[in-house]
Parts: structure tokens; sequence; C-alpha cells
């Protein structure tokens, strides 16, 4: 019986996943196909999408490394666009913390926005499930967002190889940028965190190592966090 409800837990979790594919799959398809404009060869280009599975750091380090931005700028800038997943960790550790390690750091791998928001909501509206439910539920809303991921971080890498280099693609990227961030502009400490990073970035474009954009993003979640104390303390 506890096999068939962590099964039955872990295909809720894919069904519920599958919308998301609809925008994983072209900004996955999308990276490929820069990345090897970008001078990516398919391996290299395989193994950023399995080592790193975040699309907002992915094309944050593309860019700078399109800039010859040096490593290390190009680290700390991919890690500071992932500061968020820390949070998320945190928070999925009251109903996840339990499992056992193995588990545990396998979940740590997958973890994505799609898989987080979907299981905290399933998490907190549903308080009966037991640990090996969660897990399981957890696991669904991964596996079937990373396999369209990886599939079509895998397709993009073949197009762009075949694709001319006289065809113009660059426009793309901040584009699929613009594309990823608008969603997020739900609250007004998001707005004003955004404003706040470009009119940094633009002061700071001259900074070297392209360090401008680690500084403009520093400034951005600052102006978030403060505007969302604030907006806490007028409540």
């Amino acid at each position: 019986m506890s096999t068939t409800i962590t099964k039955t837990a872990f295909w809720r979790g894919i069904r519920d996943s599958a919308p998301f594919t609809l925008v994983a799959g072209p900004f996955a398809l999308l990276f490929g196909v820069l990345a090897t404009e970008a001078g990516l060869n398919l391996f290299e280009v395989m193994t950023f999408s399995l080592a790193v599975i975040a699309g907002a750091a992915q094309f944050t380090a593309l860019q700078l490394m399109q800039e010859n931005a040096p490593t290390v700028v190009v680290i700390i800038s991919a890690l500071a666009v992932n500061l968020r997943v820390a949070m998320y960790s945190a928070a999925l550790t009251p109903y996840l913390g339990r499992a056992p390690m193995w588990q545990r750091v396998f979940a740590a791998y997958l973890l994505v926005d799609q898989s987080y928001a979907l299981s905290h909501q399933k998490f907190e509206t549903e308080p009966a499930m037991t640990v090996p439910e969660r897990m399981a539920y957890y696991m669904g809303t991964c596996m079937l967002v990373m396999s369209v991921w990886y599939g079509a971080s895998l397709a993009g890498a073949i197009i762009g190889n075949a694709l001319p280099p006289q065809i113009p693609i660059d426009f793309a990227l901040p584009i699929a940028f613009l594309a990823m961030v608008a969603p997020a502009m739900r609250t007004l400490p998001h707005v004003i965190a955004a404003f706040t990073a470009v009119v940094v970035s633009l002061f700071a474009a001259a900074v070297p190592w392209s360090l401008g954009l680690v500084i403009a993003g520093a400034a951005g979640m600052i102006a978030g966090a403060q505007a969302e104390l604030w907006m806490e303390r007028r409540a």
C-alpha cells in the first residue's frame, strides 16, 4: 500500500509540472542554440546544462563568457543569480529534512523554481502527507521538467551547430532575459529591485571585468529587501 501511495504522489508531481514544460523547453532550446553560437561544443553545452540546471544562471554566465569576463566573475555572477535557491532549500527543509541523506542530496541537485513552487504549495495545503509521499511528489515535479530541459538543450545545441554562421541570433539573449524577468514583477519590492539593478548597472557599466553586473545585482537585492521591510512596517 505504501509503495502504491508514493507512486501516486510521484505521478501527481509529474502531472502538476507538465504545464511548466511549455516554458522550460523553449528556454532550454534557446540556450543550446546560443551556447553553440558562443563557441561551446555539444559536450560543453550538455555539461553546462547537467551541472547547473538553472536557466537564469546559465544565460547570465553565457552573456559574461561572450564578453570575455574572467572565470571568477562568471562564477560569482551565476551564484548570485541562484542565491534564491538557497532560500527555496531552507523553505523545503521542514517538509523533506527527515528524508534519507541520499534522497536529500539528489533533491538539492534537482531543485528549480518550478519544483519548489509546486511542492511548497502542495505541502502547505496537504499537511498530512508523509515524508516519503512528499519526496515522491517533489521528485515527480522535477523529473519531467528536467528531462525536457536536458532534451531541449541537446536539440538546441544540434540546431545551433547546423545553423549557418551568417544568421544573426545575438538579439535572442536579451529577449530571453526579459521573458524570464517580466513574470517575476509581481510586487512593488520586485519592481524596485529590478529598477535599482537596471539603474546601477548603467552607472557601473564601466567597471572592469563586468563586475558592474554583480554590483547591480547586490544593489537590487538590498533595495528590494528594504522595500519589503518598509511595506511590512506600514502594514
